[in-house]
């Protein structure tokens, strides 16, 4: 029996049953050994770009007995599919601008694919900026702790696809005390993970908060005009993160009409 990590169970989740799946930067090729074993995908790609992981994803599908089902490639990013290969695209465990450096120059590859599940390590921002700039729907988020790490599940499908345009995702959130949380602010801290307002999520926001804290120390050592200015603009967005965090109260629901 294949087993996963709790943030790659929640990855599989969002993968729909009778996908086609390709999985970027596969490492050992769990997510679609698991995916195919329960039967959700009909056919896999595991691509990888390093030898290493290359071969256990490629060992770990044959002790699996997986290979009529999952074909391990070696390539850069989306270089390992061909246009309307597969349906769903899965990226995780890596930087957001690492997951955009992938997707921009592998557009080409994404005709007919249907859905987009991203894991990004750190970075979120710009991977939603990226799949508003390119006709994506974002379409949910989720976030979860394991092993001291907090990490958020970006799940996109194409404006086509959805009916919806990409921008609704971002227009104002009216929180209940009257305040909006505005779209720089939901781009960097979700539509989605804001208006429900967990607790993982206020606990991500928190230590976000500490780390920029600390950075601002550093800051205040130098005495330089630069550092002054860096130190005001840190300054500046704690505030407003800290009257999100305010604001926002747990389960609100979203609502995007």
């Amino acid at each position: 029996m294949i087993k996963l990590s709790k943030r790659l169970e929640w990855i599989a989740r969002e993968v729909p049953e009778g996908s086609r799946l390709a999985d970027i930067g596969s490492d050992h090729a769990l997510l679609p050994s698991y995916l195919a074993a329960n039967g959700v995908i009909v056919s896999g790609v595991a691509g990888e770009v390093n030898e290493g992981p290359y071969e256990a994803a490629s060992k770990q599908v044959r002790s699996a007995g997986l290979k009529h089902v999952i074909d391990v490639r070696l390539g850069d990013g989306l270089a390992v599919i061909e246009p309307g290969e597969v349906d769903v695209i899965t990226i995780a465990g890596m930087g957001g601008a690492l997951i955009v450096s992938i997707l921009e120059p592998g557009k080409s590859k994404l005709k007919g694919v249907k859905r987009l599940v991203l894991q990004p390590n750190v970075g979120e921002p710009a991977v939603r900026e990226w799949l508003l700039a390119n006709g994506w729907v974002l379409i949910g988020e989720r976030i979860l702790e394991e092993d001291g790490k907090i990490y958020e599940i970006l799940t996109a499908v194409s404006a086509a696809e959805s009916g919806l345009e990409p921008e609704q995702m971002y227009a104002p959130l009216v929180c209940a005390d009257g305040r909006e949380v505005q779209r720089e602010l939901l781009l960097l801290m979700g539509p989605y993970l804001t208006r429900e307002a967990s607790d993982v999520w206020r606990t991500k926001w928190t230590w976000e908060l500490e780390k920029m804290d600390k950075i601002c120390a550093q800051l205040r050592l130098s005495q330089t005009e630069a550092a002054r200015a860096k130190e005001a603009e840190y300054r500046k967005e704690m505030n407003r993160i800290r009257e999100v965090l305010a604001a926002c109260t747990p389960k609100v629901k979203p609502s995007f009409n």
